[in-house]
C-alpha cells in the first residue's frame, strides 16, 4: 500500500475511531473469559451461564436495525457516544447485580450499547473510506478488535487470578470513558444526511445484505458458543488461563489482517470467504478431541486463520450492493449476525448440560459444514 493511500486511510478521524472501537472491544473481550467464570463462582449453571450471555447479543440484535435506519439521518458520533455511555453504566452495575434477572436486565443494557456503538462505528468509517480502499480500510478498522482481543482475555485472567472482579468491572468503566471521551472528538462522516432515501433505505432490514448477513451470523453462532463454553472447557483439563487460546486467535487475526489486508480489495470475496469457512469447521472438529494447552493454541492458530479475513470480506460484501447510504445495510448485517451470537450460547449450553463439551464441539463443526454449503449455493457468485 503506498503512502497516499495510507494518508487517504488513516485520517485523524479514523485514529479517532480506531482507539475508541479499540476501547470499546476491550471491555468486550476481557469479559469473555472471566464472566463465565463469575457466574459458574456465584451458582449460575451452564443453561443460565448461556442465556445471561446470550442476552447480550440478543439485546444488541433488537436494536440495530434502528440504529442502522436512524443513521441515515442522525451523525454516527451521537450513537457511539449513548452506546459508551451505557457501556459505563453496566460496567459499574456488575459488581452490584446479582444472578439472575438483575444481572440479566445489565446484560440487556449493555447490548444495547453495544448494539448502538459497534453499529455507529462500522458505519462512520464505511462513510469515511473511499469504495477503492473499502475493503482495506475495513480491515485495518477491525484490527482495532483484532489487537484488543490478543490482549484482553489474558489480561482479564490476570486481574481476576491477582485482583478481584471489582478491580475488573472498574477497569471496564473506566475503558468506557475512554470510548466516550474519542467518540465526542469525532467530526461527522462525509456522507450526504440531506439526501432523500430510497425505499430500500427506508425499511429497517436491507434486503440486499440479509444473505451475507446470514453466513456471518452463523459463523458468529460458532464463536459465541465458544467464546461462553471454552474457558469452563479449559479450566477443566488444566488449564490456568484460557486467554491464551483467545490471544492465539487474535495474534493470527493481527497478523492476517495487517500483513494480508489488500487481498479485500485484489480478489473476487467469494474466494476469500469459502476457505475461512472450511477453517472454522476443522477448528471445531479438531477441538473436539483436543484435552492440551498445546493442542488448543493449534485450533486457536486454524480458527484465527479463518476469521482474519472472514468478516471484514462480508462487511465489504454486503456495502459492495448497498444503497446510497450504509446504515441500514449495517443495522441489517450486525443484526443478523448478533442473533448467531445470542443464540450459540444458549443452544449449545443446552447440548453440553445433555452430552457434554466434545458433543457440543462436533455440533459446531457440522453447524460450520452448514454454512458453508449455504454460502456456496445460495450466497456467492460462481
Amino acid at each position: 500500500m503506498t503512502r497516499q493511500t495510507t494518508r487517504q486511510i488513516l485520517t485523524r478521524d479514523f485514529i479517532l475511531a480506531f482507539l475508541a472501537q479499540f476501547a470499546s472491544s476491550f471491555i468486550f473481550f476481557i469479559l469473555i473469559p472471566t464472566l463465565p467464570i463469575y457466574l459458574a463462582g456465584l451458582g449460575s449453571g451452564e443453561i443460565e451461564t448461556g442465556i445471561l450471555l446470550g442476552a447480550f447479543f440478543f439485546a444488541s440484535l433488537i436494536c440495530r436495525p434502528f440504529v442502522g435506519k436512524a443513521l441515515i439521518r442522525t451523525p454516527e458520533r451521537k450513537f457511539m457516544i449513548i452506546g459508551s455511555s451505557l457501556y459505563g453504566f453496566a460496567s459499574l452495575a456488575y459488581i452490584l447485580a446479582p444472578p439472575f434477572f438483575p444481572f440479566c436486565v445489565v446484560r440487556i443494557l449493555h447490548g444495547i450499547g453495544f448494539g448502538f456503538f459497534h453499529t455507529a462505528s462500522f458505519t462512520f468509517i464505511a462513510n469515511i473510506a473511499s469504495k477503492d480502499h473499502r475493503g482495506r480500510s475495513l480491515g485495518y478498522f477491525s484490527l482495532s478488535m483484532t489487537v484488543s482481543a490478543a490482549l484482553a482475555p489474558s489480561i482479564g485472567m490476570l486481574l481476576i487470578n491477582n485482583l478481584s472482579f471489582i478491580f475488573l468491572f472498574l477497569s471496564c468503566f473506566g475503558l468506557s470513558l475512554c470510548t466516550l471521551f474519542m467518540s465526542h472528538q469525532l467530526g461527522r462522516a462525509q456522507n450526504d444526511l440531506t439526501q432523500a432515501p430510497s425505499a430500500e433505505e427506508g425499511t429497517f432490514i436491507n434486503r440486499k445484505a440479509v444473505p451475507a448477513s446470514v453466513t456471518n451470523s452463523i459463523s458468529l453462532f460458532m464463536w459465541g458458543a465458544l467464546a461462553a463454553f471454552f474457558p469452563l472447557y479449559a479450566i477443566g483439563h488444566g488449564v490456568t488461563n484460557p486467554g491464551l487460546f483467545f490471544t492465539t486467535i487474535a495474534v493470527m487475526l493481527i497478523l492476517g489482517r495487517s500483513l494480508g489486508s489488500r487481498i479485500l480489495d485484489l480478489y473476487n470475496r467469494e474466494k476469500v470467504i469459502v476457505p475461512c469457512l472450511v477453517a472454522y469447521i476443522l477448528s471445531m472438529a479438531i477441538l473436539a478431541f483436543s484435552e492440551t494447552l498445546s493442542m488448543f493454541i493449534f485450533v486457536g492458530v486454524i480458527f484465527g486463520i479463518g476469521n482474519a479475513f472472514l468478516m471484514p470480506s462480508l462487511v465489504a460484501y454486503v456495502l459492495d450492493r448497498e444503497g446510497s447510504s450504509p446504515g441500514p445495510a449495517m443495522g441489517t448485517f450486525t443484526a443478523i449476525s448478533d442473533l448467531g451470537l445470542s443464540l450459540g450460547p444458549m443452544i449449545m449450553g443446552m447440548v453440553i448440560h445433555m452430552s457434554g463439551y466434545p458433543a457440543m464441539f462436533l455440533c459446531l463443526a457440522f453447524t460450520g459444514v452448514i454454512n458453508l454449503v449455504y454460502f456456496y449455493f445460495f450466497v456467492g457468485e460462481r
